[in-house]
């Protein structure tokens, strides 16, 4: 193989730029070109593709975001577009494309792989979301971004003693919430896999009160099933204690990324270029215990999600009382 291409698509992840810079220089340092796609599937439909060097790559690894920038594509969800997608690879003569995201954009990938093209999957993505592996690219800068911010509306939270509801992302995958939630010592957290009563939350709420604590917290995934300002109203009745809802939004996706994702950026995509040079099939990079592993594509897009129960369960004993 001596052309590849890159791309980062759907919502940008910390250390996707260090994902970047190791597969130009692990690519270049093998003898293939390496070429980077702007914009996602998007920009690729529009033959936004040029040729990168050594030097493209420098003074990345420390930023957030992607250099090669990202967006969301309806129309790659299309099978004429897709179609379009794998021709223009074959225009610039890329044999093989790293995809670097999520659940969504390895599902492009996917699609690129039965029209000929060999993909390989990096994972980055804050939410967490891709079973196949512990962690993704994005998801360790994610978690302590948000508890940075916990420890700050603590301060404020304590001294007005009054419970706070921070809503982080996570539609569909609530492990953000619920490291966050683990290592920020709330009170409740609140996921998509797991239903809990309105009655429940305010119980716990009122227990804290009742041990002392001058205030109560509260971490809830955007695809919970509350809406954070209803909730906020329900407490503030149930408890006779002010309630007040925080999103931190975008906040969450930007930073400096830390040791564990430029880590675990430059291994995933090191790996992605080592199988692209062997001529691998179409395979998706991550991390087991531990270790770099791949595995087929399609079959990584195939493992169920198992919510970590026992972890959350932890997450209750700890948050009750003082």
């Amino acid at each position: 193989m001596k052309k590849i291409g890159i791309l980062t698509s759907g919502g940008d992840a910390p250390g996707m730029n260090a994902a970047v810079r190791a597969a130009v220089r692990c690519g270049i340092d093998a003898g293939m070109e390496v070429y980077g796609i702007q914009r996602g599937y998007e920009g690729l439909l529009e033959g936004e593709i040029a040729k990168m060097e050594w030097s493209s790559v420098g003074d990345i690894l420390q930023r957030g975001g992607t250099i090669l920038r990202t967006a969301r594509s309806s129309r790659f969800m299309e099978e004429r577009w897709i179609h379009h997608g794998a021709e223009m690879l074959r225009t610039f003569g890329i044999e093989g494309l790293i995809v670097v995201g999520g659940d969504g954009s390895f599902h492009g990938g996917l699609e690129l792989a039965k029209q000929g093209i060999t993909v390989m999957g990096v994972p980055g993505t804050i939410d967490n979301d891709l079973a196949y592996t512990d962690y993704t690219i994005g998801f360790d800068t994610a978690v302590n971004t948000v508890l940075g911010l916990i420890s700050n509306i603590r301060d404020t939270s304590s001294s007005h003693e009054r419970t706070t509801i921070v809503e982080v992302m996570g539609r569909h995958c609530g492990d953000l919430a619920l490291h966050a939630g683990l290592a920020g010592g709330a009170d409740v957290v609140l996921v998509p896999e797991v239903e809990i009563d309105v009655h429940e939350i305010c119980r716990r709420v009122l227990q804290g009160q009742a041990s002392g604590k001058a205030h109560s917290l509260i971490v809830m995934a955007e695809g919970a099933a509350f809406n954070p300002d209803e909730l906020a109203e329900t407490l503030e009745t149930m408890t006779g204690r002010e309630a007040r809802t925080v999103v931190p939004g975008y906040i969450q996706r930007g930073g400096s990324p830390s040791l564990a994702d430029r880590r675990l950026a430059s291994l995933t995509a090191a790996k992605a270029v080592e199988l692209l040079y062997n001529d691998s099939h179409s395979r998706a990079i991550g991390l087991q215990a531990g270790e770099i592993v791949s595995m087929d594509l399609r079959e990584a897009l195939e493992v169920k999600p198992e919510f970590d129960m026992e972890l959350y369960k932890l997450v209750n004993v700890l948050g009750k009382g003082r």
